[in-house]
């Protein structure tokens, strides 16, 4: 009925019978019982127009005039072409052939598609959706797979084959990987993109779970990975419609194309690496894109370059840096792992005993709690090793972290040289690093209760004695024996048999 509706438009609008025939499909004499039955109703289009489907076809195709046999066969058809046009690779020619094998006396292919399209356009209407040029670039992964041997094995390694279309133009690009697996979906994504040369508004995509968390008709769960990607290049994913393959219906299409000419050109040749692949991949679908569309002058390639690649948007300078993600608990000592590397990284100590999300790649770590940021470190390989950022520790921590043998020579130079001196010999000692730390923030300690002055006494006199701990220090001072020595004063040994001085270990 939508067919009769558009030729008496057509006709109305007096265009001739050849025009109608044209944009119509179909036959001459079809088109002459229309316009006279037309005529005949005395009714103008705008009525004709107003009329249900069913008043529509009472009018066109009288009781008395009934459909022929030839037509109710066909009719009766419909219903099952429809549904073996949803299997891969079936076509309308297809299923002419094989109705004018069954039926050499039937409907040429004009007629058979004409009937057909108005049959469906009754049957279920379908809104056409106007491609404008920079604005989508659809992407699906193949049913069927590819393959390549593995040479170690000898065995047979199955490929997925991703799939992208442009809306408007319909450049195409296919690229086999070997899962659809979030670590080869994304960079094959980001591919397509740079192989356009530019990036289109939206991405729309099937609900794979590289893609969608959770799928939903109206507000689809992006996974976040997948989400970050498009918030690096400035797009915006638009996941499908569960169940609604209208929504990505030109990469529907293009895959059963480019069965028959990528798929089919390929069959026969062993591969042994997806870069041996994929290297005739790209030749085979270079010929797809430089082909002349069906019924148009000019190619994919063609209206692509003088329309849609000036309407994508910039690429970034960076690529996408692809991220993995896991969720991990702070540790007492305010640090978490990464297990990849067995490699600990500081977090805050705010935030000991939390359960935060630690994103990586291949260059940095970063943790987020509550979707905020909390730590990014650049990432280290060595296992077993701790990376802190001094301002995530906690303030006693913190000092802790800060000891160092100049830190502690420069603040005993503060009080007088000789404490300096004796902070040298402590620290020069053969013992482990931090235990002669303790040692130094005590002896310095001792600067705030009794002043410099006598910590400074107390060390020459230890200096005197060739004694370097903390004890006697701390010995020298409880018993004020640093204030008996005057100004160039010489302390005088002791004599006594054994005591062997000085000059017994030279």
């Amino acid at each position: 009925m939508s067919n009769i509706r558009h030729l008496l438009r057509l006709h109305t609008q007096k265009r001739t019978q050849s025009e109608i025939i044209e944009q119509t499909g179909i036959s001459r004499k079809v088109l002459k019982k229309h316009i006279k039955d037309f005529k005949e109703s005395r009714l103008s289009f705008e009525e004709i127009n107003e009329l249900t489907d069913k008043d529509l076809e009472e009018l066109f195709l009288k009781p008395d005039e009934p459909r022929d046999e030839k037509f109710e066969i066909l009719f009766k058809m419909f219903p099952k072409m429809a549904q073996e046009l949803t299997r891969k690779g079936v076509s309308r020619k297809l299923l002419w052939k094989e109705y004018k094998s069954k039926y050499p006396n039937g409907f040429g292919r004009s007629q058979f598609n004409s009937y057909f399209a108005a049959w469906k356009a009754q049957a279920g209407y379908s809104m056409h959706n106007e491609q404008k040029a920079g604005d989508k670039m659809y992407i699906d992964f193949a049913g069927d797979k590819m393959s390549i041997i593995d040479k170690a094995t000898s065995t047979i390694k199955y490929t997925e084959v991703f799939v992208a279309i442009l809306g408007s133009s319909q450049l195409t690009y296919v690229e086999a990987v070997m899962s659809q697996k979030m670590e080869d979906f994304i960079p094959t994504c980001e591919n397509a993109l740079h192989f356009y040369g530019g990036v289109p508004a939206a991405i729309v995509c099937d609900n794979l779970r590289a893609a969608v968390t959770k799928s939903s008709k109206y507000e689809p769960v992006l996974n976040e990975t997948f989400a970050d990607f498009a918030e690096h290049y400035n797009t915006t994913i638009l996941p499908a419609r569960p169940y609604k393959p209208k929504d990505k219906a030109l990469v529907e299409i293009v895959i059963n194309i480019i069965y028959s000419r990528i798929y089919a050109k390929l069959r026969d040749v062993e591969y042994y690496s997806l870069e041996e692949l994929n290297s005739d991949i790209n030749i085979a679908l270079e010929e797809h894109n430089n082909e002349v569309l069906t019924g148009k002058d000019y190619s994919r390639r063609q209206k692509f370059n003088e329309e849609e690649q000036r309407m994508l948007l910039p690429l970034p300078m960076l690529r996408y840096e692809f991220k993995k993600q896991y969720y991990a608990t702070v540790t007492r000592r305010g640090y978490v792992s990464l297990p990849v590397d067995k490699h600990y990284y500081s977090v805050p100590y705010s935030f000991i005993g939390k359960k935060v999300k630690v994103m990586y790649s291949r260059h940095y770590v970063e943790m987020f709690y509550k979707y905020e940021s909390i730590a990014k470190h650049k990432r280290e390989r060595i296992s077993y090793k701790y990376t802190t950022e001094n301002t995530h520790l906690h303030p006693s921590h913190r000092f802790v972290k800060t000891w160092g043998a100049d830190r502690f020579l420069k603040e005993a130079e503060a009080i007088h040289k000789d404490v300096r001196l004796y902070m040298s010999k402590i620290l020069s000692t053969k013992q482990h690093p931090e235990q002669a730390y303790k040692k130094c923030i005590g002896i310095l300690g001792f600067a705030k209760k009794v002043g410099n002055e006598r910590l400074t006494k107390a060390c020459q006199r230890a200096l005197y004695y060739g004694i370097y701990n903390y004890k006697i220090i701390k010995k020298i001072l409880e018993k004020g024996l640093d204030k008996h020595i005057e100004e160039n004063e010489q302390l005088k040994m002791p004599q006594h048999n054994n005591i062997r001085g000085k000059d017994y270990y030279k």
